[in-house]
């Protein structure tokens, strides 16, 4: 698979200096946590969740998250986990036929560590389809049971699967448990590091614990509460020195039921000149606010996002191109005759670049431009987005 891959070959060489590298389920950890993008949440009981999965791979959705916890009833969830073995075999026994849409990454959001185990011997053969499972409220001490039967789970199916923490728990909100809790996390997440693939932040449930619930037109970052736990999560976790896991960005609740309405606007290319009328089509459809959230997420460290509905893949994935300015920068800062340091003018003749206190974010950048591709000089987010969503 590969982002933008739902695109014909001419459109992408016309957006795109360097086209998105292929992945698969079998990749480095280190580019499958970036190569996530825009990881889209869906109820395990739908009952076409089969047809729903392929759906959004045809729309360039590679990650997405089958959810047995927060999103049903719990009345709902011996059914759910019925339709989830279901599904997955049929997914399994339509992966074969020719010209068949290959699934995304897909992981299975579960309650109680024993789901684990019991639902990989349910899945049979078609664990072949599993990425891994989403990790609930996860501290030290609910996490290490989830890790546990993580492990045994692969030496039953002996198949990779990887871990994803989500950090939602009241004692990481608190002040005078955070640093407490965040050590600990630190501790468990170190320990299996080998199958923690990314740390997902639980926004809602932090804004739920103070009954808070940020507008259309207010990020995460504007809740000062929320904020501040961010800062703690990758001061702690989200380091680039070698020990740091990606920390994936949170969920952005809000949509337009009328999204086709906007599919038009879309459709009229900025290859013919109307950009500035699909900008302002972006605001009209109060697509601003989850627009300056992404900015904010990749300027704090963040990678990707949670979603809860397609309508947001889109953006996230635009968002997550690297445009040539910055490849051009972060390609210059790591040439070998720059290993001794010094500062150099961007080839842009715009900015400083300094190659030691730099390195660390070239390194990012490029590794974020394997997976998301380099944009054509001039070539920018509405460019793409407008392609993306078509």
């Amino acid at each position: 698979m590969r982002h933008f891959g739902h695109l014909s070959p001419q459109v992408r060489r016309e957006l795109f200096h360097k086209e998105p590298a292929e992945f698969s389920a079998r990749s480095p950890a280190r580019l499958l946590s970036v190569a996530l993008g825009a990881t889209l949440y869906s109820p395990a009981t739908r009952p076409r969740l089969a047809d729903d999965v392929l759906k959004q791979a045809r729309r360039g959705v590679v990650s997405m998250v089958l959810c047995l916890e927060d999103s049903i009833d719990d009345a709902e969830v011996p059914g759910a986990e019925e339709n989830l073995v279901r599904q997955f075999a049929e997914l399994a026994a339509s992966a074969p036929a020719a010209g068949s849409t290959e699934p995304p990454l897909l992981f299975v959001r579960v309650r109680e560590p024993a789901q684990i185990t019991s639902l990989v011997r349910r899945l049979g053969p078609s664990t072949r389809l599993l990425s891994g499972f989403v990790l609930p409220k996860f501290t030290e001490e609910r996490g290490l049971p989830f890790l546990e039967a993580l492990t045994a789970a692969e030496a039953d199916c002996g198949r990779r699967l990887f871990a994803m923490p989500v950090l939602e728990s009241p004692d990481l909100l608190h002040l005078e448990t955070r640093a407490e809790t965040l050590t600990g996390i630190a501790r468990t997440v170190d320990k299996y590091r080998d199958r923690v693939l990314a740390l997902r932040l639980g926004v809602t449930d932090f804004c739920s614990a103070y009954g808070l619930r940020r507008s259309p037109d207010m990020t995460a970052y504007d809740v000062q509460i929320v904020a501040s736990v961010i800062a703690d999560v990758v001061n702690v976790l989200g380091r680039a020195d070698g020990t740091g896991f990606t920390v994936t960005g949170p969920v952005w609740e809000y949509f337009r039921l009328q999204e086709r309405m906007f599919k038009p606007q879309l459709r009229q290319s900025p290859f013919t000149g109307r950009a500035e009328e699909l900008r302002a089509a972006l605001i009209e459809h109060d697509m601003d606010g989850l627009l300056r959230e992404i900015g904010l997420d990749r300027a704090n460290g963040l990678q990707g996002k949670t979603c809860i509905h397609p309508s947001h893949v889109a953006p996230v994935h635009a968002l997550s191109v690297v445009s040539h300015e910055e490849f051009s920068d972060a390609t210059d800062i790591l040439r070998p005759e720059r290993c001794g340091g010094g500062v150099l003018r961007s080839a842009y003749t715009n900015k400083m670049n300094e190659v030691k206190p730099h390195r660390a974010w070239a390194e990012r950048t490029l590794l974020r431009a394997e997976v998301f591709g380099v944009a054509h000089e001039g070539v920018g987010f509405v460019e793409l987005l407008a392609a993306g969503s078509i």
